[in-house]
C-alpha cells in the first residue's frame, strides 16, 4: 500500500495547502438534519428458478467419480458456512451405489445447482436479509448450468464450486476464522457474514467506495489498494443505512441542500412562518406557504451537507456527503444521522474523487471551492459505492473481531440457518410441461385450459 500511495500522492499532496485555504469556515453545530433516508420495504420474495429441460441443458452424464467428487465436497461444505443437510448427501450416496444412471443424473445435478446457487448466490431467502439492496450481476456472470457442464467435462467439480467464493481478501479471512471458532455463537456471526459477502458481486471491481456502516468507516479502493480511509457518521436505528450499491457520477461541491418535507415540518417551516430573516441567516431559500412549502439551504458554512456530496443515484436518497457537525466523528459509534453517510475529512475525500475520477487539476478543484458555488465534477468513468453491513471483519491481528449490530439485522439470517435456504436458481425438468390446447366447445362460452405440471 505504501508503494501505491507514494504513487498517487505527489500531485495531491501538492493540493493539499490550497485545499485548506480554499476551505471556507465551518460551522461547529452539534445537529445537523440532513437528506432523510426513504425507507423502502424489504424484499421478502425470491426468484422463481429459472426452469430448463433435459434437452436444452444438454448436460453430460455423471460419471462415478465426478458424483463422489461432489459427494466429498457437500461432505465438508460446512467450511463454507454451509450445511451438507441441505444437498441431499444421503441422496446422492444412494444414488451412487444403485448403479441408475438416469437417477445418479437426477439427484447430483439437483445437489450441484443448489449448492451453487448458494455459493454463488448465498443460502438466505430475501425475507431474512433486512434492507438489503444491492445489485449482483453474478448470475449472468456465471451461469450455473455452463458452469457444471464443463465441470462434468474437465472432471473438476471441487474446482468449479470453489470458484464461486468471492474474491475479496475479507471473505478468506472470515473462512479461516470460520474454522477455529471456539463457540457455536462465534461461528454463525462469521457465517452471517460470509453469507452477506456472497450477495454481492463476487468480484468488487478494481476501483470502488465502500462503506461498511456497523465500522463507521468509508474506505477509497483504487487498482484493489485501500487509498483512503475516512470515519463516517451512519442512519441511527430509526432511520437505518440501507445495504445498495449505486453507481457514483460525480462530485457537487458547496452544494445546496432540498429539505425533505420531514424535515420542514420538523421546524424550519415554523421559523420560516415566524421569524423568516433568521430562516434567511440561516441560508434557506423557499417558495410557497403551507402544504406547498419548498424550502432549499444555499451553499455555505451553515449547509447541513458541507462542502461536498457525493453523486450517486438511488431510491433510497443515499448519498455520502460533508457535515458541519465535525464533533460526532469523535464519537466511538456513529449511528447519528437521518441515513445518508456523512464523511470526515471532506475536503480530502472530495479533493480525491475529483483528481483521480473526475480528472480535475488541484487547482480546479481549490478553485471550485474557494468560489462557494454550487460546482459539479462528473467522473469520467462512474463506479460502484457499496453501502455494507459487515459485522466481523479482519482485525490488525490476522484474525477477525465482532462489531455491534447497530439494526439488529444479523438474528434474522442466524435464524434462517435453521430452515430451508433460497431454492436453486436454475432446476432441471425432465421433459417441456404439456400444454393443453384452447378448444372451443360448441354453444357453450369459450374458456381457456391449460394443463397442470
Amino acid at each position: 500500500m505504501a508503494g501505491r500511495m507514494s504513487k498517487l500522492s505527489p500531485r495531491f499532496a501538492f493540493a493539499l495547502p490550497l485545499l485548506f485555504a480554499a476551505a471556507p469556515a465551518l460551522a461547529q453545530t452539534t445537529d445537523v438534519k440532513e437528506d432523510s433516508v426513504v425507507l423502502q420495504p424489504d424484499k421478502v420474495t425470491d426468484d422463481a428458478p429459472v426452469v430448463e429441460t433435459l434437452a436444452e441443458a444438454n448436460l453430460p452424464d455423471w460419471s462415478a467419480n465426478n458424483a463422489k467428487a461432489l459427494l466429498a465436497f457437500i461432505g465438508n461444505v460446512g467450511a463454507e458456512g454451509l450445511f451438507p443437510k441441505d444437498y441431499n448427501p444421503d441422496g446422492l450416496q444412494a444414488a451412487i451405489a444403485g448403479g441408475d444412471q438416469a437417477r445418479l443424473d437426477k439427484v447430483a445435478t439437483d445437489s450441484f445447482l443448489l449448492l451453487a446457487t448458494h455459493m454463488r448466490d448465498g443460502r438466505t431467502p430475501n425475507a431474512a436479509r433486512k434492507q438489503w439492496f444491492m445489485t449482483d450481476n453474478d448470475a449472468e456472470q456465471t451461469p450455473l448450468i455452463a458452469l457444471l457442464t464443463s465441470a462434468l467435462l474437465s472432471n473438476s467439480v471441487p474446482d468449479a464450486l470453489l470458484g464461486l467464493d468471492p474474491v475479496h481478501p475479507d471473505f478468506a479471512a472470515l473462512k479461516a476464522a470460520l474454522a477455529v471458532a471456539k463457540t457455536p455463537a462465534d461461528a454463525n456471526a462469521i457465517r452471517v457474514n460470509m453469507e452477506r459477502w456472497r450477495w454481492m458481486p463476487r468480484d468488487l471491481g478494481s476501483g470502488y467506495v465502500v462503506s461498511n456502516v456497523p465500522e463507521y468507516l468509508t474506505r477509497v479502493v483504487h487498482d484493489g489498494v485501500v487509498i483512503a480511509t475516512h470515519k463516517a457518521v451512519v442512519g441511527k436505528p430509526s432511520t437505518p443505512t440501507p445495504q445498495l450499491n449505486p453507481m457514483a457520477t460525480g462530485v457537487i461541491l458547496n452544494p445546496t441542500w432540498t429539505l425533505p418535507r420531514s424535515i420542514i415540518n420538523e421546524g424550519i417551516g415554523a421559523t420560516i412562518a415566524r421569524n423568516p430573516a433568521s430562516a434567511r441567516a440561516q441560508g434557506y431559500t423557499w417558495t410557497g406557504s403551507g402544504k406547498t412549502l419548498s424550502v432549499v439551504q444555499q451553499p455555505g458554512a451553515n449547509n447541513a451537507l458541507g462542502v461536498m456530496k457525493m453523486e450517486m443515484l438511488n431510491e433510497h436518497a443515499i448519498y455520502l456527503h460533508d457535515t458541519p457537525s465535525k464533533g460526532a466523528f469523535a464519537q466511538a459509534a456513529r449511528a447519528f444521522s437521518h441515513g445518508c453517510i456523512r464523511t470526515e475529512r471532506a475536503l480530502h475525500f472530495s479533493g480525491l474523487m475529483a483528481v483521480m475520477f473526475a480528472g480535475r487539476s488541484p487547482e480546479e478543484f481549490g478553485e471550485a471551492v474557494a468560489s462557494g458555488k454550487t460546482t459539479r465534477f462528473g467522473f469520467e468513468n462512474p463506479f460502484p459505492v457499496y453501502v455494507a453491513y459487515w459485522t466481523v471483519v479482519p482485525d490488525a491481528k490476522g484474525g477477525v473481531k465482532k462489531l455491534t449490530d447497530i439494526y439488529g439485522r444479523d438474528a434474522p439470517v442466524v435464524a434462517s440457518f435453521a430452515k430451508p435456504g433460497r431454492t436453486a436458481a436454475v432446476v432441471i425438468s425432465p421433459a417441456p410441461p404439456t400444454v393443453v390446447p384452447t378448444i372451443p366447445a360448441p354453444n357453450v362460452t369459450t374458456q381457456a385450459t391449460t394443463g397442470i405440471y
